[in-house]
């Protein structure tokens, strides 16, 4: 008992954090993501590398019934941990800790899991079946679930497979609640249609509104910077974001912006990965209501983030301030995606930084 106790304890120490950022909750999620740095904790991408599931904010009903789906598919040990808001972080991860350490608990989870079908009752079943009698066009051949490719004509006139593909809602470095459905004809999106589950919610604006602002645009720095793999720049701009929300060292925060905004500037590698995806001209966001500050393509959108969120933090009234209203940027995406390639398409949304939730007092009605 002594060696398992001891073999918990160390992999412990290492633990993956899958997170689910409920709609308006994203300083909790910054939050949570500083907490898990501190103690050596790591986030995961997908469920099958987790060992805790943490929901940040309380999920509506179709996002509960998704973040249950997710809940099956982590493999033991686990535990689940919500996390209603910033200040009930360590209290969650010291009772994440708990729970993983507790052999009895993760023994009584891994007897009440669900189990698998048994496939080999299906295959006798199937060696029973009358082959004359069976109608093979009529079966549902989609294993596990899973659509099988259809067939379509590209523009050549050639044959392609198309495919139904969900990105989101629970996806590392993508807006919170959001989903967009995409048909594929080989690798590049013909078509897509997004959602937010649960409707777009309301969230209250906590902090310093300029300092809250220039955060929030960090935060979606920090995403972009990710997908498009740069770390360093992607760590500076996560550093950035927590310094203006303890608001007490925006300072720092405005002088490490002004540095990043000179570097990334001059990125070759950068310009290269964003250059020509998804460009809005001025007159395109005038038609629909979209603020002129988004014009350009996703490389232009950057750099025009990042000196907004530069003048935010160094109080300073920017020249331009994106204020997007959820359900316009949402009527905007699936054009924006169409003849992309999904790994292009997930930058694109990154470089718009897509709210799903407003302030409260902006959607009172």
């Amino acid at each position: 008992m002594g060696v398992r106790r001891a073999l918990a304890q160390l992999a412990v120490r290492r633990a993956h954090v899958l997170i689910v950022e409920v709609p308006g909750h994203w300083s909790t999620r910054a939050a949570l993501q500083r907490r898990l740095s501190t103690r050596g904790w790591r986030e995961a991408t997908a469920p099958a590398d987790a060992d805790v599931l943490a929901v940040c904010g309380a999920p509506g009903p179709e996002l509960s019934e998704l973040i249950d789906a997710v809940w099956e598919q982590l493999p033991g040990p686990r535990c689940r941990i919500d996390v209603a808001e910033a200040s009930h972080v360590d209290a969650a991860l010291d009772r994440a800790t708990a729970e993983l350490l507790g052999s009895a608990e993760q023994r009584r989870d891994a007897r009440n899991r669900l189990q698998r079908p048994d496939l080999g009752d299906a295959n006798e079943d199937h060696e029973d079946m009358d082959h004359e009698d069976m109608d093979h066009g009529d079966m549902e051949m989609a294993p596990e679930g899973i659509p099988l490719a259809q067939g379509d004509d590209d523009r050549d006139g050639l044959e392609m497979d198309v495919l139904h593909v969900r990105l989101g809602p629970v996806l590392s470095h993508w807006p919170a609640g959001l989903v967009l459905r995409c048909t594929l004809s080989g690798d590049v999106v013909t078509a897509a249609d997004g959602w937010v589950v649960d409707g777009i919610a309301r969230s209250p604006v906590a902090g310093a509104a300029g300092l809250n602002t220039a955060a929030r645009q960090c935060d979606h720095l920090d995403d972009l910077f990710a997908l498009a793999g740069m770390p360093r720049d992607a760590a500076a701009a996560r550093r950035c974001r927590d310094l203006l929300l303890d608001e007490h060292g925006d300072d720092t925060a405005a002088r490490l912006l002004s540095e990043m905004h000179r570097r990334v500037r001059r990125s070759r590698p950068l310009r290269w990965v964003l250059r020509d995806i998804a460009p809005l001209t001025a007159d395109y966001l005038e038609a629909r209501g979209l603020p002129a500050d988004l014009a350009g393509d996703t490389h232009t959108r950057m750099l025009t983030r990042l000196r907004i969120t530069a003048e935010h933090a160094s109080h300073r009234t920017p020249a331009t301030a994106s204020t997007v209203e959820p359900q316009r940027l949402l009527e905007v995406l699936p054009e924006m995606v169409r003849g992309l390639d999904l790994a292009t398409a997930r930058l694109a949304v990154a470089g718009l930084g897509v709210e799903t939730a407003v302030p409260a007092e902006a959607g009172a009605s």
